[in-house]
């Protein structure tokens, strides 16, 4: 028998070795995630304690905004903490807990993107029976589906990649424990996991992005039915926020994932995560919540009652 040391911890190697980079990396990334703590937990906030606020729509922003905050902050923290004190050092159990959480609040984020597209088709679409067709439960039922969808997806990653050995290299070439980063150390022979990787990552962005193309392929032949100039423009521009993060989000993850994890450029792979974890939590609320005329009017009538 090959005698092997089992891995117990990893060695995040971050985003830059250079030493002049730290501290402007850190304040960087300390803006960054303080925007989004604001951002997100303050939409929360907003959509709890304004009535105008309990619709569909905002019952799905606001879960969006909790996804968001959480799989931020389970990258984000731990970045700046290496950042700040130069320990890039992360135990095998913290490795696959951050994977976990990162793996499943960014699927949760994938599905309710696509309850959002259903939302407003139902809303452009069929407006007379919006409020029979997006009821409470159904609304409940596809958040909680969602979640179920999400936890199951990131419990079959981590389970799939830890259940792999892990000998010698414990070098991450990545600044978090993300699936094909520590996945191409292993090794035992990894191309099973790669597949299950693949299929099950594939199977998760199609399928969620197939209905968001769906419902906005109906939400366009009912924009060009419209006769009134207002209408249209108050549809695109709907349609375009949406679009406009649906496109990073999911553009993104077909760029990291669905790639053999020997055809993975680490540095590359790095500064598309910048992007993934910490600047589109940081956008959505901008994106899909601040520019909304409800959501200014709701919270000027929060500061009014403060005062």
């Amino acid at each position: 028998m090959e005698n092997r040391t089992e891995v117990t911890e990893f060695l995040l190697l971050g985003l830059t070795d250079d030493p002049h980079l730290q501290l402007p990396l850190f304040v960087t990334f300390l803006l960054i995630y303080t925007l989004t703590v604001v951002g997100n937990l303050g939409m929360i906030l907003l959509i709890l304690l304004d009535p105008h606020l309990h619709t569909p729509m905002y019952f799905f922003l606001g879960n969006l905004s909790l996804v968001d905050f959480s799989y931020s902050s389970a990258v984000t923290p731990t970045v700046m903490a290496g950042l700040l004190t130069g320990n890039k050092v992360i135990s095998h159990n913290a490795c696959a807990a951050q994977m976990f959480f990162f793996a499943a609040f960014a699927t949760v984020e994938s599905y309710l993107l696509a309850s959002m597209g259903y939302d407003r088709y139902a809303a452009v679409c069929k407006p007379l029976h919006y409020t029979t067709t997006m009821t409470t439960r159904v609304c409940a039922c596809m958040v909680m589906g969602s979640y179920i969808c999400g936890f199951l997806n990131a419990s079959i990653h981590v389970g799939d990649t830890f259940s792999l050995s892990f000998c010698n290299d414990s070098v991450v070439h990545h600044f978090f424990c993300d699936v094909p980063a520590v996945m191409v150390l292993s090794c035992s022979d990894r191309h099973a996991s790669e597949l299950v990787l693949i299929y099950i990552v594939s199977f998760n962005i199609f399928f969620a992005f197939l209905i968001i193309l769906i419902s906005y392929a109906f939400i366009f032949v009912s924009i060009l039915r419209m006769h009134s100039a207002a209408g249209h423009q108050k549809a695109l521009s709907t349609c375009a926020s949406h679009f406009t993060a649906v496109s990073i989000f999911y553009g993104t993850a077909i760029f990291m994932y669905l790639q053999p994890s020997s055809g993975h450029s680490m540095d590359t792979d790095k500064i598309s995560s910048v992007f993934y974890t910490m600047v589109i939590p940081m956008l959505n609320p901008l994106v899909y919540s601040l520019r909304n005329k409800e959501v200014k009017s709701a919270f000027t009538r929060i500061i009014l009652k403060a005062k």
